[in-house]
């Protein structure tokens, strides 16, 4: 694997850290800007909004760049908002910032995706996306505790100071290591990828992600008071188990990336089917700490080993559109990071109960499931990821 796409990695560890380190951060920004708590909380749907907005948009903008340039053009204004959002004494602009910062960041990683199956072997873009992933589940590991740490040491603006001191390696790292390139002249343009966006697989692929990550971020998200007040452990574990969460997500982008080129139908198909289950076992058994701390783990695994095999699908599926590919893709994971936790939240605020939200992550990978089986009953069964742009072309 060339050493570039490490380096994307790295900042792509960068950027997912300010995505999850606002959920140890909230109440000190509220109270240090003089808003309640829930004002505060937009800050995390400001930057899932732009992450879904920017993502086909600032693809599509990068296109006209050669993809250094590009990808250091969204670095750097990822940086810059995030030195505004540390001095900043309005929460406004603060909140312009986060908007600001996840257009950056949704054009950097879509970006990204590209130019990581570009210098890939053929047959191996589920590595390559792996690798990028695996920037962002180390992120669920250090990102959250990390910034809860820096903001009761040094208070919370020094956790976007430190995400722009993670990104400073990275700046010199793609200068030095990803070629320098030029766009090129024979690609289709954003119409021509548009038009090989019409793909009914790939759009049922992008179906599939959104709901296989709400389901993912329906269950994440309110993992702190499940732990809390149904397993019955105390507030000190709650940090445990979101790190287990996040070591589970880098051991399933791990094994996702082996497998993923060579047995992508295999892996869908049984961890679709052990991911609704291990929801549905995660409700019922709630009550039991060990219970909890394992499948904590195992969701992780699951969840993240799915959701990167059905990326890499979506670049097999659409080698004639590679920019907005990736661009679609992380626009569609972060629909389900913000419809998934809202599900949760209305099922709450009913009354349904804190297992609530896991038997709508349960639900939510049923029809994942059954979407897909319904798909692949209609269609070519593709044999591996190497041999699925073919199938594709002969579905269309």
């Amino acid at each position: 694997m060339p050493f570039a796409i490490y380096v994307l990695g790295l900042a792509v560890f960068a950027q997912g850290t300010s995505e999850f380190m606002l959920s140890g951060l909230v109440e000190d920004i509220a109270r240090d800007m003089g808003v309640s708590i829930g004002t505060a909380g937009t800050l995390t749907s400001a930057f899932a909004l732009g992450m879904i907005i920017g993502a086909p948009l600032m693809a599509a903008a990068g296109m006209h760049w050669p993809r250094r340039r590009a990808l250091l053009v969204f670095l750097l204004v990822f940086m810059a908002v995030h030195v505004a959002g540390a001095v900043t004494a309005d929460f406004a602009v603060l909140l312009g910032a986060r908007v600001v910062g996840a257009l950056a960041n949704a054009g950097f990683l879509a970006v990204a995706v590209a130019t990581a199956a570009g210098m890939a072997a053929p047959n191996a873009k589920g590595r390559a996306t792996a690798v990028l992933l695996a920037g962002v589940t180390l992120a669920c590991v250090a990102g959250v505790p990390g910034g809860a740490v820096l903001g009761q040491l040094w208070g919370w603006r020094a956790a976007f100071w430190a995400v722009v001191v993670l990104s400073v390696p990275a700046v010199f790292a793609i200068v030095r290591s990803v070629p320098a390139g030029a766009p090129d002249a024979a690609a289709p343009g954003v119409r021509g990828e548009l038009r090989a966006l019409r793909s009914p697989r790939l759009l049922v692929i992008l179906l599939l992600g959104a709901l296989v990550n709400g389901a993912t971020f329906c269950g994440f998200t309110y993992l702190a008071p499940l732990v809390t007040n149904v397993t019955g452990l105390a507030q000190t574990w709650v940090p445990l188990v979101l790190a287990l969460f996040g070591l589970g997500s880098f051991a399933g982008v791990t094994a996702g990336g082996r497998l993923a080129d060579t047995r992508p139908l295999w892996l869908l198909g049984y961890g679709g089917v052990a991911l609704l289950a291990g929801w549905a076992v995660f409700a019922l058994s709630a009550s039991c700490p060990a219970a909890t701390l394992l499948l904590v783990f195992v969701q992780g695994t699951l969840s993240f080993g799915v959701g990167s095999t059905l990326i890499s699908q979506a670049l097999y599926a659409a080698t004639e559109a590679p920019t907005l590919a990736g661009g679609f893709s992380t626009a569609a994971l972060n629909v389900g990071a913000m419809v998934g936790p809202s599900l949760g939240a209305v099922a709450l605020d009913v009354g349904l109960g804190y297992r609530s939200p896991l038997w709508i992550s349960a639900l939510l990978a049923a029809v994942a499931l059954l979407t897909g089986v319904i798909a692949l009953t209609r269609g070519p069964r593709p044999r591996t990821m190497a041999t699925a742009p073919t199938d594709t072309a002969a579905a269309e």
